[in-house]
């Protein structure tokens, strides 16, 4: 349950969301992207309150996301779940859809497996297909539910890199993430929360720093808020 929840995204800002388990965080991507309405307060989109839409509706306004466990279509191909993506998500048709789910393939990546079905993929490149589907609906803000989760290093590195060109090219970003490490490298403030709470909101590395940040950890994986 999130209580009290508060708090602005610039344009083209990246923010990362950290927390414990159970902290409310997925709860909030949720209330956000408009698969949970909120039983009290508001949600502003470029100076309008989107409170009462639907998912599709804010997705179609510019509200994109990826989810922890990636669920594409599993009997189609690469290419036509963005197709799906960007036609029905995105609303678009025809070459326009075609040349945005291009540019995602491009992006992301995947251009080597555009026709393999997406069953047939491994987990980083479900990953890069779950990020590129959200990439063809036609993001103004993307948000991010663990898109890091059981990626190596390497693979950890090159997500960082796909989303740091994302980024240039002007979508904000919220980010939930547990690989702190990995989150640092491309977001410019940080909320954390606990029990349904912000109990921190600022400089990343002041954050992580603050006190009850630290307790909110403590037991519970502590030694991952170190930077590495």
């Amino acid at each position: 349950m999130l209580n009290e929840v508060d708090f602005a995204l610039n344009e083209g800002e990246a923010l990362g969301i950290v927390g414990p388990n159970g902290a409310g965080k997925t709860s909030l991507l949720n209330v956000m992207a408009g698969a949970y309405r909120p039983s009290a307060g508001a949600i502003g989109f470029r100076d309008s309150d989107v409170t009462a839409l639907s998912a599709a509706q804010r997705c179609r306004l510019g509200i994109g996301r990826t989810h922890q466990i990636p669920r594409p279509f599993s009997r189609m191909t690469v290419f036509e779940n963005l197709m799906t993506a960007a036609t029905h998500g995105g609303g678009c048709s025809g070459r326009e859809a075609s040349d945005r789910c291009i540019d995602s393939l491009r992006l992301c990546a995947m251009m080597k497996v555009a026709n393999r079905r997406a069953e047939t993929l491994g987990l980083l490149d479900r990953k890069r297909l779950e990020l590129a589907r959200a990439l063809a609906t036609g993001p103004v803000v993307l948000l991010f539910d663990e898109i890091g989760a059981g990626l190596t290093d390497g693979e950890a590195a090159e997500l960082v890199e796909t989303i740091r060109e994302i980024r240039r090219r002007g979508v904000a970003i919220v980010w939930i993430e547990h690989i702190v490490h990995v989150l640092l490298q491309a977001i410019d403030r940080l909320v954390c929360m606990d029990a349904g709470q912000i109990i921190a909101n600022g400089d990343p590395q002041a954050v992580l720093s603050d006190a009850h940040v630290v307790d909110a950890y403590l037991g519970g994986g502590a030694h991952d808020l170190a930077p590495r």
